[in-house]
C-alpha cells in the first residue's frame, strides 16, 4: 500500500464511529472530501495523506508521534500545521475559539510551505461547503450548532484564510472557496 492508501486506512479507523455534527454523516466523509480537493491541486501523494489524517490529532487524540512514525516527518508536519492546541486550562472551546483561530492563522500566515496552504484549503473548502449548505438550508441559525455561533467572528476567520492562501488563486479549489465565502458571509 502506499501513504495514501494507509492513510485512509488509519483515519478511517481513527474517526470510527464518529459522526459529524454539521451534516450527520460518517466523519470519515470530510477528510475523505479533504484528500480530494487537494487532488486537484497536487499530485503528492503526502499531502493527500495529510488531508486524510489532518484531525486524527486534534478530534481522535492520536499521538502526533505516531503519525510521524507511520507517515513520515514531512505528513506530520503538514498534519501538525492544521491542528489546533486545544489544551487551553479552564475554557471550553466555545470560549477558547478565538484564541485558537488566531494561533492557527499565524502559522498559515508565516508559512511559506505552498503544500501547508494547499492542505487548509483542501480542508476548509470541505468546511464552507458545508456551511454554505446548512446556510441556504437555515440561514444564520446554523451557526447556533457551531462553537463560535457568531457569524462576523466566523466571517473573519474564513476571509483572513482566503488573504494568506491566495497563491492559490488560480486552482479552481479557491475560486470555489471564495464565492462560497461570499455566499455565506458577504
Amino acid at each position: 500500500m502506499n501513504v495514501l492508501e494507509e492513510a485512509i486506512k488509519f483515519a478511517t479507523d481513527a474517526h470510527s464511529g464518529q459522526i459529524r455534527k454539521m451534516t450527520n454523516t460518517p466523519y470519515i466523509l470530510h477528510p475523505l472530501e479533504v484528500a480530494a480537493i487537494i487532488s486537484t491541486m497536487t499530485a503528492d501523494l503526502d499531502v493527500m495523506a495529510a488531508g486524510v489524517l489532518h484531525d486524527t490529532v486534534e478530534d481522535c487524540d492520536v499521538d502526533p508521534k505516531e503519525i510521524k512514525r507511520l507517515f513520515g516527518a514531512r505528513v506530520s508536519a503538514l498534519v501538525q500545521s492544521e491542528t489546533e492546541d486545544r489544551t487551553a486550562v479552564n475554557k471550553t472551546k466555545a470560549e477558547s475559539w478565538q484564541e485558537r483561530k488566531e494561533e492557527s492563522l499565524l502559522i498559515l500566515k508565516l508559512t511559506k510551505d505552498i503544500d501547508v496552504k494547499i492542505l487548509w484549503l483542501g480542508d476548509k473548502l470541505s468546511n464552507i461547503r458545508s456551511f454554505y449548505r446548512a446556510y441556504k438550508t437555515k440561514g444564520n441559525a446554523f451557526f447556533e450548532g457551531l462553537n463560535q455561533k457568531d457569524p462576523a467572528k466566523q466571517g473573519w476567520y474564513y476571509k483572513t484564510i482566503a488573504e494568506y492562501i491566495s497563491e492559490l488563486k488560480d486552482t479552481f479549489a479557491y475560486k470555489e472557496y471564495v464565492q462560497l465565502v461570499k455566499e455565506v458571509f458577504g
